[in-house]
């Protein structure tokens, strides 16, 4: 009976917290990753169509010129433990920078009272877009890197 409460918190949990990362942002900015960015920008792209591909930027800049730029800055942190059990729980953030602003999301996780290791990676990617002065893509540049 015991195991079976925890089973349903942890399932109750986990529903909760599903509905509540659902509503912060949209399914794109929590998943863009390097392959969608080259697989999706080309330049001569709108800007609207930037915007459905990799959803808002963090940052809009423009230069001496008047032309635009838009940076995208993501950050994730992975984290998994192990037990002496085998068995295996994670938890993921992901951390987005709007200019001076830091906003953290974190979901999953769990507790154990027996050993084991643990493992935590931290994912980095910028994306600079810069569109010509009629509002399209003239070229892209992007680093990711993975500590």
């Amino acid at each position: 009976m015991k195991k079976c409460k925890s089973s349903l918190m942890v399932l109750c949990l986990l529903v909760f917290c599903g509905c509540a990362i659902g509503n912060l942002h949209s399914e794109k900015e929590r998943r863009m990753t390097l392959g969608l960015v080259q697989r999706e920008i080309k330049v001569g792209m709108s800007q609207a169509d930037v915007a459905a591909a990799l959803g808002s930027p963090n940052i809009v800049t423009r230069d001496k010129d008047g032309k635009e730029s838009w940076i995208y800055d993501k950050i994730a942190t992975e984290a998994s433990y192990r037990d002496s059990k085998g068995n295996v729980s994670g938890s993921v953030a992901g951390t987005t920078f709007v200019a001076d602003t830091l906003l953290l999301g974190m979901i999953g996780g769990s507790q154990s009272r027996s050993s084991g290791a643990s493992a935590t990676t931290q994912k980095t990617l910028t994306v600079i877009i810069r569109f010509n002065n009629e509002g399209l893509v003239d070229s892209f540049s992007y680093h990711s890197s993975t500590f």
